[in-house]
């Protein structure tokens, strides 16, 4: 999300500040230019840069020149210049994790430069300069969690991360044979598998865990809303952030689950410190520098890890979690007491067991999550003895490749639903919206999915040399995809006047994976959010038809690397507009996931929705016309005054208060797969 600056900023040309450049004035700098530098910034990040005027820039650029071109005076560059001159940074052609204390806090230091940056010249300047002295992941991490938060970069859109790092998302076999294309200067397509084979069940799934789409939502919803974010460095709070953290990691186990059971798989068992880790894993993927990323052997022990934690200190965090949820209230910091028993009490638990900079109490709660990564991606080498670089646990981007991650979630999503289980149920008042009947719910189009091939570029994952041309490498990968369909509810408002209306979809499996029907409240807990969106409601009949592919919960696909450069130019050749507004975000899962796969004879799904009222819903105006992804909030406010999930989110004692209202409705659907 951009973020605003709450701050005046001047705006002062290039000119006038004795800075290095021959930019245009601040005044002139447009999207497509902004597209065009952070294009190529981010294009061969491990290779010199490619356009004249950004490689001029980072050899002359001055960060230190001038503090007025900074709304912190130039704190931060100062920070990181005296760390660069010191020889403190870490050196290029290494690996980076954010989880590694000393490496973030650099990544951060460059972030803060950029965020703090008062114009683009002195953005790009910085960019340019860094790129040059930085390690590159530090500097692909605060470039793009920079462009996705400065007021500067509205409207730019990221390239995809699995062209910018490859290694991170493509099998090293794939990796050697782009190598072997590029020195042979031979022009080739690979195609990739997912990892494992056959006799591991676990591969059935991989399709899911291992999808880059789905990898690309998971990191950047990551950096959208990171853990170490402060509000007294940002001058910006993130609403909900620790809600959002509970919903964007339930609704990953949930349909993890789904698919598992499309592929005749039980759900995913809880991971839990004193219990063997059955499954192991081997990741098939290398650093582009520093080596494999270890693998992990079948029925592991957890283990102490050197340096990180002990196991029997994660015991006791998660107890002191658990007592908390029991007594109804976090004790903070300086003693007082936070009550949690609340619709908001959520929030406060995401930031403790994440822990984000938002925990009340970090130092007595831990950081259950961010600790629960390392340990489990370092049980390949916990003692550090075989001096092994980071597990792919310790990575956003990979973390999902990894079935662990999702054992690892549905041990953290159970303590979450101990609390929501803890309040009151809602009463048929609180859920009821009177005068609004739905009268009937179904789906047109074909509830199918199927596997399509996808191509994305490895031009970026070999070496190379400005003297040599480059030739098209690229690979290709399944992916599941889903016939577009359109949800239609036909509604009776009875009321006078136009009403607005907050429209709530949910689908879960009628059965698990013995056959047995859900209950109504263990049903509601498996459910998958299909969309949420406002609409008028204009007096007596209403038939409402929502396309998939308009859901809230979804983006479109990031475009490609090369797709960005050729519209990006072509809007500058031609002195266009750059209208790129369809894929500046991609926070949400990728539309082609909205759908869990199914199966050949039809998997049974529940598919409610219910209408609640959207004036006391909504947080901010206008809702039923806004076009932007905002199902996480929008700079920094989240549009709905109820809970994610909401009005499912809490326990359901008797499914008659639900099947009752004239505001809900439910059918059967099924989801078929025909590959």
């Amino acid at each position: 999300m951009k973020v605003l600056v709450l701050c005046a900023l001047a705006v002062v040309t290039a000119a006038s500040s004795g800075f290095q450049s021959d930019s245009p004035p601040v005044s002139e700098v447009n999207v497509a230019q902004k597209q065009h530098d952070v294009n190529f910034l981010l294009f061969k990040v491990y290779e010199v840069l490619r356009d004249e005027h950004l490689k001029h820039l980072g050899e002359t650029f001055d960060p230190e020149a001038s503090s007025s071109h900074y709304t912190d005076d130039g704190h931060a560059a100062h920070a990181l210049m005296k760390e660069l001159k010191d020889g403190r940074l870490l050196e290029q052609k290494h690996w980076f994790s954010l989880f590694n204390t000393r490496q973030r806090e650099e990544a951060l230091l460059l972030y803060e430069v950029l965020e703090h940056s008062a114009d683009w010249n002195t953005f790009v300047g910085n960019a340019a300069y860094f790129r040059n002295h930085m390690n590159e992941g530090e500097f692909v991490y605060a470039m793009y969690t920079a462009v996705i938060h400065s007021h500067l970069t509205e409207h730019v859109v990221l390239p995809p991360l699995y062209e910018v790092t490859p290694h991170l998302f493509t099998n090293s076999e794939v990796i050697e044979q782009a190598y072997h294309a590029k020195m042979t200067q031979t022009r080739s397509k690979f195609r990739s598998d997912f990892t494992g084979s056959k006799r591991n069940p676990e591969q059935h799934v991989a399709y899911f865990g291992e999808d880059i789409g789905m990898n690309t939502h998971h990191v950047t919803w990551h950096m959208e809303f990171p853990f170490w974010w402060q509000d007294s460095v940002e001058g910006h709070h993130l609403d909900r952030k620790g809600e959002n953290f509970f919903w964007v990691h339930h609704q990953l186990t949930v349909r993890f689950d789904a698919e598992r059971l499309s592929n005749h798989l039980p759900p995913v068992e809880e991971l839990h410190w004193k219990k063997t880790i059955k499954e192991g894993f081997a990741p098939h993927a290398s650093y582009k520098y520093g080596g494999a990323f270890p693998s992990r052997p079948d029925n592991t022990d957890f283990d102490d890890v050197d340096g990180v934690a002990h196991v029997r200190d994660m015991v006791i965090i998660e107890g002191r979690i658990r007592d908390a949820i029991a007594h109804g209230f976090i004790t903070a910091r300086d003693g007082s007491i936070v009550d949690i028993r609340d619709k908001h009490g959520i929030d406060v638990l995401g930031d403790v067991i994440e822990s984000s900079m938002y925990s009340p109490n970090s130092e007595y709660y831990g950081a259950l999550h961010n600790t629960a990564h390392v340990m489990l991606g370092r049980q390949g080498d916990p003692h550090g003895k075989y001096d092994l670089p980071p597990g792919v646990l310790e990575h956003f981007e990979t973390a999902t490749r990894d079935p662990a991650f999702f054992r690892l979630h549905k041990y953290m999503d159970n303590i979450f639903r101990e609390h929501k289980d803890s309040l009151t149920p809602y009463t048929k008042e609180e859920l009821q919206f009177p005068g609004v009947k739905i009268d009937n719910l179904a789906t047109s189009g074909l509830l199918e999915t199927y596997f399509e091939d996808f191509e994305y570029s490895l031009l970026n994952a070999v070496d190379d040399t400005v003297e040599i041309d480059d030739v098209e490498i690229s690979t290709i990968v399944p992916r599941l995809n889903h016939h577009d369909f359109t949800f239609n509810i036909d509604v009776i408002n009875e009321h006078e006047e136009d009403v607005l209306a907050t429209v709530r979809i949910f689908a879960w499996p009628v059965k698990d994976s013995n056959g047995v029907e859900f209950s109504f409240t263990d049903g509601r807990w498996n459910a998958i959010e299909m969309d949420k969106f406002w609409v008028k409601l204009h007096p007596r009949e209403n038939h409402i038809v929502r396309r998939s592919r308009d859901s809230s919960v979804t983006v479109h696909d990031v475009p490609s690397f090369q797709y960005l450069m050729d519209r990006t130019e072509d809007a500058l050749t031609d002195h266009t507009e750059l209208d790129l507004h369809d894929f500046e975000s991609a926070l949400g899962l990728p539309n082609r996931f909205l759908l869990p796969k199914g199966n050949s004879k039809g998997l049974e799904f529940t598919l409610v929705a219910i209408l609640t009222n959207g004036e006391a819903d909504a947080a901010v105006e206008n809702l039923h016309t806004n076009t932007k992804f905002n199902h996480y909030g929008y700079r920094g406010v989240y549009p709905d005054n109820q809970p994610h999930g909401y009005p499912l989110d809490r326990r359901v004692d008797d499914e008659r208060i639900f099947t009752r209202l004239p505001n809900f409705k439910q059918v059967n659907v099924k989801v078929f797969n025909r590959s």
